[in-house]
């Protein structure tokens, strides 16, 4: 089913697990969610959570290139934690403040399916991989047209009856991908950091615009690295497919949406 463009445009936003951890922090965002005008979509994080709660409950957390390896009794936790109190408690705060928001899956009415990843060359177990072209995008689009905002976590499931843990930065820019298809699409990406830093340890260096080819010379250079690689990896993979923009920011600057602006080139941004 295809729609006409929606002029009002699409805003999926991705709250990091760092935020979702702090309660204060979490409710000042969620605040701020809500007034953001415009049609909307909200996916979580949350696995400091996740590790925690395996610690506490003796499940050993196996990671390999600070990527979590989801086994059987993990997943289990990691479904428990996303999917239910984080979800459900985002949901509870976001009807507290008048924002009708519904919590969700990949699983619930089959919105995102995903390819259990390949055991070669690293097993990381329960780990799906969605497409976006495979997202349900005109359920999405039914639920935005009633006001209710889809609160996603990032469990998935691969259509033959297993969950699969996914990334929930990967959650975030398939949603986006797919929803382009429909309507102008802005993706962000808010977490506890002021944008992309040319210095980790210092906030006031952040780059305030940034091109693929100025990113792929940053990473050369050691500048960019860690955990903001897989983040703008994803982004400019984004823009690449259709997203109109990509905004990399602190949490509590969603409304004034100071922050990294990433495009595809100079050019894109002088038209």
């Amino acid at each position: 089913m295809e729609y006409q463009q929606n002029n009002e445009g699409i805003k999926v936003v991705k709250i990091g697990g760092n935020i979702v951890d702090n309660p204060e922090a979490l409710a000042s965002f969620l605040r701020d969610f809500q007034q953001l005008e415009g049609k909307k979509v909200l996916v979580h994080g949350g696995g400091v959570m996740a590790s925690k709660m395996a610690m506490d409950l003796g499940v050993k957390t196996t990671m390999i290139e600070g990527r979590r390896v989801t086994d059987a009794e993990t997943l289990k936790l990691v479904a428990m934690v996303y999917a239910g109190w984080i979800n459900k408690s985002i949901v509870a705060l976001l009807q507290k403040n008048g924002c009708n928001a519904i919590g969700l899956s990949g699983v619930d009415a089959n919105i995102i399916p995903a390819k259990k990843r390949s055991a070669y060359p690293v097993d990381y177990g329960f780990v799906g991989d969605p497409s976006p072209d495979k997202v349900n995008s005109p359920f999405i689009h039914d639920l935005l047209e009633k006001d209710i905002v889809p609160v996603f976590c990032a469990i998935t499931h691969d259509e033959k009856g297993s969950l699969l843990n996914t990334n929930a930065d990967t959650i975030a820019y398939t949603l986006s991908v797919a929803l382009s298809k429909i309507a102008k699409t802005t993706l962000y990406y808010c977490f506890e950091k002021e944008g992309v830093l040319k210095n980790i340890d210092d906030p006031t260096s952040i780059i305030l615009s940034l091109t693929k080819a100025e990113y792929e010379t940053y990473l050369s250079q050691n500048i960019i690295a860690g955990g903001m690689i897989p983040k703008l990896h994803n982004s400019f993979n984004a823009i690449d497919e259709g997203v109109s923009e990509v905004l990399i920011m602190h949490a509590k600057n969603i409304l004034n949406q100071k922050g990294t602006r990433l495009f595809q080139s100079h050019e894109i941004i002088e038209k």
